[in-house]
Parts: structure tokens; C-alpha cells; sequence
């Protein structure tokens, strides 16, 4: 295959880029610029492009599908415990207002603690269910 010289001005930062990229790859620049080249002006580039744009678009749906699943669910936990919440509370006296509240500060302090080890640690509620279930599935299946 015969070659034709060609020259090109390219500015500096392009052609910093040009020439790191060629020794990351222990290739020559020509062989950079060739690649690129045919790359850009092949019929099936915008394609391929489609193609990938396409592939990340499904992956950020799952994700966003995921996301907007762990949403519902604390959401639902949270409305589920307010609710239970209310229901079994017994309203309290008047004259204990200051130790209830003290003790309320105390909870308040507990769970707060509570929550950032659990958040620490990486475990979700949405696993801890998953689990809950298989082992409740699998102890009927053996009982």
C-alpha cells in the first residue's frame, strides 16, 4: 500500500493529546491520526455511535428503575412505621413533659447513632427483606 505525505496544522493542546495518547498505546501518531480517520469517515461510525449512546440510555434506565424502587420502598416503610407509629402510642401526661422529652432526646440520639453505623456499613433494608424472605421461604419448605 503506497503512502502520500500530507501535512497538518494541529493546535498545541490537540497535539500534546495526539502525542500522549500515541505513546499510551505505544503506537505511532501516524498511526493515531489513520484510525481516527477511518473511524470518522466510515459509512457504519454513526452507527456504532448510535449503538453505544443506546446501550449507556438502557443502562441509566435500569439504574433509574432500581433507584426509583428503593424510593417506593422507603417510602412505604416510612408511611408504614409513622402509621403503626400512631396507632399503638399511648399519649402521654402532661407532668412528665420534661423526662419525656429528655428520654425522646435520648431515642432520638440512639437511632440517629443506629442509622449512621447501618449506613457505615453498606447493608440496605431492600437486602435485608430479600434475605428475610428466603429464609422465611426456605424454613416453610423444610417445616
Amino acid at each position: 500500500m503506497s503512502r502520500t505525505k500530507f501535512t497538518v496544522r494541529l493546535p498545541p493542546d490537540l497535539l500534546r493529546q495526539l502525542g500522549d495518547h500515541a505513546r499510551a498505546k505505544r503506537v505511532s501518531q501516524t498511526a493515531v491520526v489513520e484510525a481516527a480517520l477511518q473511524s470518522f469517515l466510515s459509512p457504519d461510525g454513526p452507527e456504532r455511535l448510535e449503538a453505544a449512546f443506546a446501550r449507556r440510555l438502557d443502562r441509566m434506565a435500569r439504574q433509574y428503575d432500581r433507584l426509583a424502587w428503593n424510593v417506593d420502598l422507603t417510602t412505604e416503610t416510612l408511611a408504614l412505621f409513622v402509621r403503626l407509629w400512631l396507632i399503638h402510642s399511648v399519649p402521654l401526661p402532661d407532668a412528665n413533659a420534661p423526662e419525656t422529652k429528655a428520654m425522646g432526646r435520648k431515642r432520638w440520639d440512639g437511632f440517629v447513632q443506629s442509622l449512621m453505623r447501618k449506613m457505615e456499613r453498606g447493608t440496605r433494608l431492600g437486602a435485608e427483606i430479600s434475605q428475610d424472605v428466603a429464609a422465611r421461604a426456605a424454613a416453610d419448605k423444610d417445616g
